[in-house]
């Protein structure tokens, strides 16, 4: 019988422990990677379109306020995806720098799409910055998960 190396409990394993939260655990074991990236992924659009509306209310040009705005998230995708989403586990520094160049090299590719949805919608058609701006995150999310799952974080 072959025995595959346990992974280690991290923060979200110890929440499940919970006693109100316990029964829970099967589900969140079964599709953790999923739920993880919707946890993140939520939190990651909040932060992409939060700093997006601040910097839209301080007067920034719609397509700079999303680009500084996707600068912020993906930092913060980048640390979530990698530690506990995929639990990447890169061997040495050349590993590591693949997988981050894969990553932001992803991103850039849905940045770029919803640059030109938010070209379309709102600087061509008039269309309400902040309403294209959370469809166009529905887009961009999926393409993410794809991206990491298939491309970026991909299991050897």
């Amino acid at each position: 019988m072959v025995f595959m190396k346990e992974r280690k409990k991290d923060l979200f394993d110890r929440i499940m422990e919970r006693p109100g939260l316990r029964v829970f655990e099967p589900f969140y074991q079964k599709h953790r990677e999923v739920l993880l990236y919707l946890l993140f992924g939520g939190l990651t659009t909040f932060i992409s379109i939060g700093s997006y509306g601040y910097l839209i209310w301080l007067g920034v040009e719609p397509l700079l306020a999303n680009v500084i705005s996707w600068i912020l998230a993906v930092l913060f995708a980048y640390v979530t995806n990698s530690t506990w989403v995929f639990e990447a586990r890169p061997q040495g520094w050349g590993e590591r720098c693949r997988q981050i160049f894969s990553f932001y090299g992803g991103r850039v590719a849905t940045l770029l799409l919803e640059e030109a949805i938010l070209l379309l919608f709102v600087e061509l058609l008039g269309w309400n910055a902040m309403l294209v701006k959370v469809a166009g995150q529905v887009l961009v999310v999926a393409a993410n998960y794809i991206i990491s799952k298939l491309w970026v974080f991909r299991k050897k």
